[in-house]
């Protein structure tokens, strides 16, 4: 057992949100807070409200406590501050250029300085994360009018950067036109383009060469609106690519929303913008737009978007039957002329009698779909001009979850051999480190357990860190990442409710809210919790609670026929709908299988043998169980 002085979740994370005691990197991300106080008491004698509020509000964006950074950052006084800024600046720039040392001092140091810009920095950031784009713009607009205020001729080359103050500066230079454009002010975002790249700041070449792309885009589109110049579609070509790479892809579709009718083909102008919000995980409008397209009898071999439409219902299983209808579709039309897009039809066909083979209702056609699934990807591969990545990846997923263990482990080293070990530099990272405690934790090895979870939260913090998190080009991956680092709460106080510590798994409880509060995964680990004290009552709550949040989330509904079970309070059909419908989500489930045989063992209406055949399948099923869900 884990001695309480010894819990990492109630000294270390409650200090900053993560361990001390993970290595090198997590001691320098815990001390950076610290070393910023010294660093400003050294320089100036003391720390004064705004610098220790902008200490404090990092310390709470560091933590992913969005709404408690800006409550924070709100509270420094920004005229007030920014006024001394300008000053110093100015000063300190003069003092640079005199060389003289009998000038008077300036009122704030460079690190001061830097401190809080990165303040109003992280403060836009947080506006932008919850949604409000233009108050992010405004707040990022008072960064880059304090130093051209102080500095009108530019910063100059010997100017001092101590302290991320270029880095602030390079990243509020890109950030402001992105906000602009997500705040639906496409002049205001030009004009800050133009900004850019007219005021010296001091950028790389890469980003001015980006920057100056971007702007000369928008000036071609812009001036053939005023009927300046003819229609190119290679100006509509080349922005694409540009904000593509960029991340900005919606930025990319207001641009295109904005063109007048007529100029570019609908077809093309659709599938573009379906495009745009599918990578932007605005899977719904995607549809709907391939939907009008596909609807219209005038629009013939949309090979492209009828299997675009297919991958995005594969990922929906209220969608599922639409996408078979898209992909059928496109096999059809397809009449064998493209290999390589009938392999990705077989696919996506592959996938979505996956998906449909999760909610059919019978064992008979549960299998027949799983059956149908495996020989469209097993026709994909045969049929791909190229190994394809993807289809050994679902085709080695697909036999895992169906148990044929030998077959899949055969496509997982294939697919090794593909990627050329291309992806293990990640392997010490996300999942696998997760894996790794999930597996430590089967051998009772809980310490080195806690431990492996806190390399895991250390290595999430470094990812978000810094300022680029946020970075459209990475939302995926922050999304991700905030996902993986609640799961990675529930974890931890599953690993201290086994153990007792009730405090412990309190706090990463709370921890886990302030990422998301209406989690079924965080519900269903409280009612584990209470379950675990005793309180049956205050866990049913919980466990009902993750089922109004998900009623599909198999844990709680096991959990909640357990409880009920236990407590005896509800008739016995009402507890066994629990665990059928457990088992319809996921028949695979050993402990549903074995909750089901406890209920039939305790019902005198039901036979023994009935009661045998679940515990013979729960045994079965957890000799294969994997240690983590194949999906």
């Amino acid at each position: 057992m884990v001695a309480s002085s010894e819990s990492l979740a109630t000294r270390d994370y409650s200090a900053s949100g993560y361990s001390s005691r993970a290595g090198e990197i997590d001691t320098k991300i815990d001390n950076s807070n610290i070393e910023e106080a010294e660093s400003s008491l050294r320089e100036s004698g003391y720390l004064n409200y705004e610098e220790a509020r902008a200490l404090l509000g990092r310390l709470e964006y560091q933590k992913g406590n969005i709404e408690a950074a800006l409550h924070v950052f709100e509270g420094i006084d920004i005229p007030a501050v920014t006024s001394k800024m300008k000053v110093s600046i100015s000063r300190k720039c003069e003092q640079n250029r005199r060389r003289s040392q009998s000038d008077a001092a300036p009122t704030m140091s460079v690190h001061a300085i830097s401190l809080l810009l990165e303040a109003i920095f992280l403060k836009t950031k947080s506006l932008q994360c919850l949604g409000r784009f233009r108050e992010a713009a405004q707040s990022c607009k008072v960064i880059l009018d304090t130093v051209e205020s102080a500095l009108p001729e530019g910063l100059p080359e010997n100017f001092p950067t101590d302290h991320k103050l270029q880095e602030i500066l390079n990243k509020a230079v890109e950030l402001l036109p992105e906000l602009w454009m997500l705040a639906g002010a496409p002049q205001e975002a030009i004009l800050s383009y133009r900004r850019a790249l007219l005021y010296h700041w001091n950028l790389e070449t890469e980003t001015t060469t980006k920057i100056e792309k971007i702007l000369l885009l928008f000036f071609c589109i812009a001036k053939f609106a005023y009927r300046r110049i003819g229609w190119d579609p290679m100006i509509i070509d080349h922005l694409s690519f540009a904000l593509s790479v960029s991340g900005e892809l919606k930025a990319l579709s207001h641009q295109i929303e904005e063109l007048l009718p007529g100029t570019m083909e609908r077809r093309e102008r659709y599938c573009t913008l379906a495009l745009c919000y599918h990578g932007e995980g605005e899977d719904t409008v995607a549809l709907n737009l391939l939907r009008n397209l596909l609807n219209n009898r005038e629009n013939p071999d949309c090979i492209l978007e009828l299997l675009l439409a297919s991958k995005i219902c594969a990922e929906n299983m209220i969608c599922v039957e639409e996408g078979m209808t898209y992909t059928s579709k496109a096999l059809s039309e397809l009449h064998g002329i493209c290999g390589q897009m009938v392999s990705v039809a077989n696919c996506l066909l592959g996938l979505l009698l996956s998906t449909q083979s999760r909610s059919v209702p019978s064992d008979t056609e549960r299998t027949s779909k799983k059956s149908e699934a495996l020989e469209a990807l097993e026709t994909a591969e045969k049929i791909m001009r190229e190994r394809d990545c993807h289809i050994i990846f679902h085709l080695s997923l697909e036999n895992a979850e169906q148990r044929k263990l030998d077959i899949a482990f055969h496509y997982a080293k294939q697919l090794l051999k593909l990627e050329a070990g291309s992806s293990t530099g990640k392997w010490d990272q996300g999942e696998l480190l997760r894996t790794k405690a999930k597996l430590q934790i089967a051998q009772g090895q809980l310490k080195d357990a806690i431990q492996t979870y806190t390399h895991l939260l250390a290595v999430v913090q470094v990812r978000t860190k810094t300022f680029g998190g946020g970075k459209k080009l990475l939302k995926s991956r922050g999304n991700h990442d905030r996902r993986l680092e609640m799961e990675t709460w529930h974890d931890l106080a599953n690993v201290y409710t086994g153990l007792s510590q009730w405090w412990d798994a309190e706090i990463c409880l709370t921890k886990s809210k302030a990422i998301s509060p209406y989690s079924a995964s965080r519900w269903h680990t409280t009612g584990l919790l209470y379950e675990a004290k005793g309180l049956h009552q205050d866990a049913l709550k919980s466990f009902r609670a993750a089922l109004d949040v998900d009623p599909t989330h198999v844990p709680s509904l096991i959990s909640t026929a357990s409880v009920l079970r236990l407590l005896g309070s509800q008739s016995k059909p009402i507890i066994r709908s629990f665990l059928t419908d457990a088992l319809q989500l996921d028949n695979m489930n050993h402990s549903a299988w074995y909750n089901l045989g406890l209920l039939c063992k305790d019902d005198a209406s039901a036979s023994a043998l009935e009661a045998a055949e679940c515990f013979q399948a729960a045994a079965v099923l957890e000799e294969s169980a994997p240690v983590e869900p194949f999906r």
